[in-house]
């Protein structure tokens, strides 16, 4: 480790064990497939060592990765970067403080982001208190200024972004903090199939018990990741996160929540503040607990109460199949 201005960085060497140790896990982890996949891992205030285009991240050697500045100018190595390096420079661009970067493809986590669903049950402890709530990123064209554009506004109030009928992207302080978020997505993600979709119950914790867990997660000193709906009254129930960023309670039981904010914060001005601000570029989401097809033809993921007509008949076709392939594997 070296420090700089103040700042701990990896020196080169560290940085680039790191990012192949790394590699060869996610290759083995299933996360990616092919060339699937990239890293990234911050060594200076403007430079960056990243994996190179067109290798697989099992099988990569030193000699392989790329030393960038943060305009994307290659410092040093004979192979090229990724195109999608402009998502990791846009990350260290929107936060200084981060220091690495994970991109990959992980089934369940990609299935979401596939479907335009966000990972935001209240329904993990420990999601809540290490993770937080993983919002969807618009759709973008990949390997054009779309995708940096598309992931930007999330950078500095979550741990991690699912990037539209793509995969998922995280961030942080370390590279195995990055890296180790990008496994917490997949397991959230699996959790969150198998709740909704193959046992059809999810119990959703209360308001109360979330606001207890946000202000653990206070107290560890992770300040982004969101805050997910709760059961209010029996009801489940949209968190007004300008409050909640503020220290305040939840919403009221059934108070309606215009953009994230409630009737409270719109009376007095209508304009949203703080960290949890309203978000633009984010694909219309449907949420754990809603029903029925979603805009565009995707599948609502919930155990809400199920709808009429061909949507249900869809959901349930579909959840008869995945269960089918789980029975055999089970006896294969």
């Amino acid at each position: 480790m070296m420090t700089i201005q103040g700042m701990k960085y990896k020196s080169d060497f560290e940085a680039k064990k790191a990012i192949l140790d790394i590699g060869r896990r996610m290759y083995a982890k299933g996360f990616v497939a092919s060339n699937d996949g990239n890293i990234s891992c911050r060594v200076g205030p403007n430079t960056i060592w990243t994996t190179p285009t067109g290798v697989s991240k099992g099988f990569m050697t030193q000699d392989m990765l790329v030393k960038m500045d943060l305009d994307g100018k290659v410092l040093m190595g004979r192979l090229k970067p990724s195109s999608e390096i402009k998502m990791h420079l846009r990350v260290y661009q929107e936060n200084p403080r981060l220091q690495a970067v994970t991109h990959a493809h992980p089934p369940m986590a990609t299935c979401f982001a596939i479907a335009g669903q966000p990972l935001d049950a209240a329904i993990l402890t420990e999601a809540i208190l290490s993770l937080g709530t993983i919002p969807v990123a618009r759709y973008a064209t990949p390997g054009t200024q779309e995708v940096p554009d598309s992931i930007a506004p999330f950078v500095n109030h979550y741990n991690g972004v699912l990037l539209a009928n793509h995969g998922a992207l995280t961030w942080g302080d370390d590279i195995y903090q990055a890296f180790y978020r990008l496994e917490s997505v997949e397991y959230y993600a699996t959790i969150l199939m198998y709740t909704g979709n193959i046992i059809g119950q999810q119990n959703h914790l209360s308001c109360e018990q979330v606001d207890r867990l946000l202000e653990i997660r206070k107290n560890m000193g992770i300040t982004g990741g969101g805050v997910p709906p709760c059961m209010n009254g029996g009801q489940l129930t949209k968190v007004c996160e300008s409050c909640a960023a503020a220290g305040e309670k939840t919403a009221a039981a059934g108070t309606e929540l215009a953009g994230g904010s409630c009737g409270g914060c719109a009376a007095a001005g209508g304009t949203q503040t703080g960290p949890q601000a309203p978000l633009k570029g984010v694909t219309p989401l449907v949420r754990p607990g809603d029903a029925g097809k979603m805009p565009g033809g995707g599948l609502g993921a919930g155990s809400g109460s199920p709808s009429t007509g061909s949507g249900t008949a869809d959901k349930d076709a579909l959840i008869a199949e995945i269960v089918r392939r789980v029975v055999v594997q089970l006896k294969a």
